[in-house]
């Protein structure tokens, strides 16, 4: 009986191995916004990483959570890491390529609650009525994110953080949009 029972787990598990391992071993989660506002606007607020905490999906995740940037103050060679709380976790992001009110390339390296490193890119292309920006993240799927894709639909689940950060961006950059520029002060 217990040899039966031995079978049987051996086969299930070889069953859920082989399945995982059907998985496809590359992903991207993409999500784009139409936004009025001129890209140079736009661009500014991904180029800077001190921005972000304006509009970036999980920022008022952690209040708590530590900051640290480096690098360029902005653009390529700009860094910015984070330790925060469950949520949030550990990592770091470094712009790795910076083309003004165009494309901006960032690498992003998770280190906690899961280690991984992905590629994100934003778009910016001139729309009616303003610009159309898109956010795409991209990498390679390890064996434990495969079998974890059975269970959840990651497109969706940081599909709708990219939303509501498109969403914030949006109102950031329209505001900025709509302000009167300022004038400088008299000398």
């Amino acid at each position: 009986m217990l040899r039966k029972l031995l079978i049987a787990v051996a086969v299930a598990l070889a069953v859920i191995v082989a399945v995982v391992a059907t998985r496809p071993a590359h992903f991207s989660i993409t999500r784009s916004a139409t936004i009025a506002a001129p890209d140079s606007i736009l661009f500014a607020q991904v180029n800077d990483f001190h921005r972000w905490e304006a509009w970036s999906p999980w920022e008022k995740l952690d209040p708590a959570m530590q900051k640290t940037y480096g690098g360029a103050g902005a653009g390529t060679g700009a860094t910015y890491a984070w330790v925060g709380n469950k949520d949030v976790g550990e990592g770091r992001m470094s712009i790795t390529e910076s083309s003004p009110s165009s494309r901006i390339l960032i690498k992003l390296e998770f280190l906690k609650p899961f280690a991984a490193t992905n590629d994100t890119e934003f778009r910016f292309e001139p729309a009616a009525g303003g610009t159309t920006v898109t956010w795409t993240m991209s990498g390679e799927n390890n064996f434990m994110a495969k079998a974890a894709g059975l269970f959840m639909d990651m497109d969706a689940m940081i599909g709708a953080d990219f939303e509501k950060g498109l969403a914030q961006l949006k109102a950031v950059a329209e505001a900025a949009a709509a302000a009167p520029p300022s004038i400088p002060p008299a000398s």
